[in-house]
């Protein structure tokens, strides 16, 4: 019985990876849901190109809402927000930072949260955007927090959705250098990016509906160019783990909304602590609490029962509050 088991779910596994076609190394062959710019980004050498949506809204207030992407996400994950916020008023800006979605995927850089700030702040100047309020979720979060922290006179408020780095976990966690990463990333496929999201973002509760965005991720597995989209991959986690924005947050003057969904766990390179310390790590109930008291002029919004990403997983306990911060 408990080899028919096993030959059960291989079986389940191998289907799941035969659904996911290859969208290519920049996601060329994935139709995003509103039309996608680009911007030539030529830094330490290099001339890159960073993609991302403009959402107009019908009836204009005169306001900007610039949205940031997670690690493991790309920026067509806002399709939802970005609908509902146009249909407020607002202006939305999507980008996929470099490295990640329809952007350029260098191998040979100094990945920063500074240098994706800067990339970030260039759309805005393109576009002639002086003002704008951030929402920033997961690694998106830490990038928001940056941005905020870089130009304050540019943002207006800061909404963090359950932000990764309210810890420093180079602090409890074994240094893991990127060949460790991109070691770890040779051997991603579908099965093991939705386990892990499973257990860490959604705590075990997994809906259909998240299946597309582990099969954006998986996609990239397919491709002819993983290696070089795993070795960047793994600069990127390096960016994460290196530079911490914990230490940072009592310099925030802008209003900010934290929005917390309490079951959510991630750590980054929670798995290499010992079993002590990984009890101890991702504790969202705790960090979003101790986040708020950091940042001066913050309010807290707790979201019972939902994990990693409100935005997906309980929508309307997540919009309600984002609109009325930004009507105040």
């Amino acid at each position: 019985m408990k080899k028919l088991l096993i030959i059960a779910l291989i079986s389940i596994s191998s289907f799941a990876q035969e659904k996911v076609q290859d969208f290519g190394e920049n996601l060329e062959k994935l139709k995003y849901p509103f039309p996608v710019k680009e911007i030539s980004v030529k830094t330490q050498d290099q001339n890159l190109t960073m993609a991302y949506m403009d959402l107009q809204p019908k009836s204009p207030n005169g306001k900007t809402v610039l949205l940031l992407h997670g690690k493991n996400f790309v920026a067509m994950y806002w399709q939802q927000t970005a609908n509902d916020l146009a249909k407020a008023g607002y202006r939305v800006i999507m980008p996929d930072q470099i490295g990640f979605g329809k952007s350029s995927k260098p191998t040979n850089i100094q990945y920063s949260f500074q240098f994706l700030a800067n990339n970030t702040k260039a759309i805005l100047d393109k576009e002639n955007i002086s003002k704008v309020n951030v929402l920033g979720h997961s690694m998106g979060g830490m990038l928001a927090t940056r941005f905020t922290l870089m130009f304050p006179e540019t943002v207006e408020k800061l909404i963090l959705e359950n932000p990764i780095g309210l810890e420093d976990w180079k602090t409890v966690v074994p240094y893991q250098s990127v060949d460790d990463w991109y070691a770890g990333e040779l051997k991603q496929d579908y099965q093991k990016i939705k386990d892990y999201q499973l257990q860490f973002y959604y705590d075990n509760k997994w809906k259909p509906e998240y299946d597309k965005w582990v099969n954006v991720l998986a996609s990239f597995t397919l491709n002819k160019n993983y290696p070089a989209i795993a070795q960047n991959s793994a600069i990127t986690y390096d960016m994460i783990f290196t530079q911490p924005v914990v230490y940072e947050f009592e310099n925030i003057k802008a209003p900010t909304l934290l929005i917390i969904g309490q079951r959510d766990r991630t750590a980054l390179g929670k798995g290499k602590a010992s079993p002590e310390v990984q009890k101890t790590l991702g504790n969202y109930p705790e960090l979003g609490k101790k986040t708020a008291k950091k940042i001066k002029n913050s309010q807290l919004v707790e979201i019972e029962n939902v994990g990693h990403l409100p935005h997906i997983e309980a929508y309307e306990k997540f919009i309600g509050p984002v609109l009325d911060f930004l009507k105040k």
